[in-house]
């Protein structure tokens, strides 16, 4: 299995899957919304995908089927419903594990250290919302790019899928004044000792709900997500300055270089020397 080797890059399709890829050397038009390809697969074992560092965020929506994809470290099972948001330089990997047609559609972007993604530090891993309504807008991009492949009707469907694309990795807190208030506190001074009772306690609900609220919404606990706060910080601070990693770990609350070192690899799949070497 996949999960028990060293992830390397890997592209590989099988006799059985079929596919549909639109790439932005193809259709300009993606390059306004800095995509990179859209496509749907119908995934068949042996199908599998690994992306060491990839350029940008990567979005998938399944419809049929299930197959497993890596993100932030760990593999997890993708179902009929579901969306999964991964973001950019940090390795994904995915592939069909049944011998069900596997079906989804996902968009690549490629975006540069220098522009926010689309799929940020504050982006849900697995977002709530029906996976249905971003398989209709790129069957409707298909559609059109297969028949008249009118330059208006092109940019109204990418409009409309950058949308829904943005609507999915909007924080769901955002709405929630005082889950609002917390992170963006925490945010602000991620090098504190934070633990479980003083999230709770910033955010005036008990332990139970905050993780409950989390895991529902985030994909992860609110332990899991102040560590996923911090290293999206480190990975910027790797890309952007020559801050030497104790430097970074102390800023970022851990004790040395070692145990952020630890984290990275385990969350990011790569150790941070080898990922600021990139």
């Amino acid at each position: 299995m996949l999960e028990d080797q060293a992830l390397s890059e890997c592209t590989l399709d099988g006799a059985r899957t079929k596919r549909w890829v639109l790439e932005a050397s193809d259709c300009p038009a993606l390059e306004a919304h800095r995509m990179s390809r859209v496509g749907i697969d119908e995934a068949m074992r042996p199908y599998r995908r690994v992306r060491l560092s990839p350029p940008g965020s990567f979005v998938l929506a399944c419809v049929a089927g299930s197959g497993r994809i890596l993100l932030e470290g760990r593999w997890q099972q993708v179902r009929p419903g579901m969306i999964c948001m991964a973001p950019p330089r940090v390795p994904n990997a995915f592939h069909a594990d049944s011998s069900d047609r596997w079906v989804f559609a996902w968009v690549r972007y490629l975006e540069p250290i220098f522009v926010l993604p689309v799929v940020g530090a504050v982006s849900p891993v697995v977002p709530q919302g029906d996976a249905g309504d971003l398989w209709r807008v790129v069957e409707g991009l298909r559609a059109e790019w297969s028949g008249d492949q009118d330059a208006a009707m092109l940019h109204h469907w990418l409009e409309l899928l950058q949308a829904t694309i943005k609507r999915f990795a909007k924080p769901w807190w955002r709405s929630e004044p005082r889950m609002a208030q917390l992170w963006d506190r925490v945010a602000l001074d991620l090098g504190r000792d934070w633990t479980l009772a003083e999230l709770a306690h910033q955010a005036h609900v008990s332990q139970e709900h905050l993780r409950r609220l989390c895991t529902t919404h985030l994909g992860r606990s609110p332990m899991q997500h102040l560590t996923y706060l911090r290293l999206q910080r480190a990975r910027h601070l790797l890309e952007t300055t020559e801050d030497k990693l104790d430097v970074i770990a102390r800023d970022l609350g851990y004790a040395n270089a070692m145990v952020l070192s630890r984290v990275f690899k385990r969350w990011v799949g790569i150790a941070p020397g080898e990922y600021r070497g990139r």
